[in-house]
């Protein structure tokens, strides 16, 4: 299927055909940003009873865990949460540490692989298409990403890909769409507890994602290009 017809098709219509297509072997995953909860409230209008799943790696900030709450209840969504290997983790504290990520670049993909890229391998893998909140005004690294795609995993759709900031702040209020707690204290992107945090005056984008590497792309793994998502020993 040439999925490159889809650039044309709004958000909606992509959901509408994604969950028609797919069915149950559909989900959206979320960290309950902006854009992750605005397809959230799409996808619910088309089918209330939508997959939602969301990485509980472990790390993450409370706030986070009570944006879990209020979509569930909200949307009276089963939400669904996957957990990164017990054994993993444990394995690479005790030879790293518990803040190896802080240590080097290579001991924070690391550390994200682990609690964040394996186990959504493994959660995808019982599915046939999966929708992400990635747009392309997000970062240069994200600048080509096409609204349906074809990769190892599946089918991943980005339904906002061609959003701006303004129609995603737009939607929000028209729809009074769940903002996640830390927006109101100057966070612009949100993961785990102790690689984010607010933004400093005059930064923008990610630049409060692991802020303390340089000259590193900013991405945990998850998303890469067409080709599909990384897999490493």
């Amino acid at each position: 299927m040439d999925y490159s017809s889809f650039e044309g098709v709004s958000a909606a219509e992509i959901l509408s055909w994604a969950l028609s297509t797919f069915g149950d072997s559909f989900a959206i995953a979320t960290s309950f940003q902006k854009e992750g909860m605005v397809i959230v409230d799409l996808a619910a209008r088309i089918q209330p009873r939508v997959r939602v799943f969301t990485l509980d790696t472990g790390r993450l900030p409370q706030e986070t865990h009570l944006m879990m709450d209020a979509v569930r209840e909200r949307y009276g969504i089963a939400l669904e949460t996957v957990q990164p290997d017990v054994v993993e983790v444990a394995e690479m504290v005790a030879a790293r540490g518990l803040n190896l990520f802080y240590q080097s670049a290579e001991n924070r993909q690391l550390c994200c692989e682990v609690r964040k890229v394996r186990p959504l391998m493994r959660k995808l893998a019982g599915l046939q298409a999966w929708a992400t909140g990635l747009r392309r005004e997000q970062s240069p690294g994200r600048a080509g990403t096409p609204k349906v795609e074809k990769v190892e995993s599946g089918v991943k759709v980005s339904p906002l890909a061609d959003w701006t900031d303004a129609q995603v702040d737009r939607y929000i209020a028209e729809h009074n769409v769940l903002t996640h707690p830390l927006y109101e204290h100057g966070y612009a992107s949100i993961g785990c507890a102790p690689c984010t945090r607010a933004l400093e005056p005059g930064e923008s984008g990610r630049a409060g994602r692991w802020w303390w590497e340089q000259d590193t792309k900013k991405e945990c793994g998850i998303h890469i290009s067409a080709e599909g998502l990384v897999r490493r020993a």
